[in-house]
């Protein structure tokens, strides 16, 4: 049986009901009221091979801040709650995603030690998702999910092109480092414990 979760948060500025399957086939049902990151969403779910659900109502009329960052809050716990149904993981994952001139990197270790390093320069302009939120999403998807999170964008020229490339890259090394280790007996750490 495939690790799953569910999460369910309400403020009083965001009710957000989040269900995760970590084996799943990338499908993904997203309704946060803001397109854009709905579409990264569902990017972010179908090159992790994770299937997810989210419905999520914020307080938009003041701005994206509480909906995006309370979805990662989310995202990290889901995350942190299924991979407690598989302790022996593969630990770490890497992955280079080309969108067009962008190039995202993005190596996650699922240490319980929660680190972000964001090196993502973004052009002005937007694209549908207040840019300075994409730091805020991924550190709280690191804090929430206890991972170390390094997200590096080398070059890239279009807003849209880097948040893509970001959210793909994202996927593909969390389904990478969330995989079964057949090998590990127990925790993938010396010390018997992350």
């Amino acid at each position: 049986m495939s690790p799953s979760s569910r999460v369910k948060r309400t403020t009083r500025e965001t009710d957000i009901d989040l269900s995760l399957e970590l084996d799943g086939r990338g499908r993904a049902e997203i309704t946060t009221g803001i397109p854009f990151f709905d579409h990264m969403l569902t990017l972010f779910a179908a090159h992790g091979y994770f299937d997810l659900t989210l419905t999520a109502r914020g307080d938009l009329e003041v701005d994206q801040h509480h909906t995006v960052e309370d979805v990662g809050i989310c995202l990290g716990q889901a995350l942190r709650q299924a991979l407690a149904h598989r302790p022996a993981v593969r630990r770490y994952g890497s992955a280079r995603v080309p969108m067009d001139e962008a190039l995202a990197q993005v190596t996650v270790d699922l240490s319980n030690r929660p680190y972000l390093h964001f090196q993502v320069k973004l052009p002005p302009g937007g694209a549908g998702l207040d840019p300075q939120l994409l730091k805020e999403f991924w550190r709280a998807v690191s804090v929430h999910g206890g991972i170390t999170l390094h997200i590096e964008v080398p070059y890239g020229e279009n807003t849209h092109h880097i948040m893509e490339a970001v959210f793909k890259a994202a996927g593909r090394a969390l389904d990478d480092a969330t995989r079964p280790e057949p090998r590990a007996e127990g925790v993938p750490s010396t010390k018997g414990v992350l």
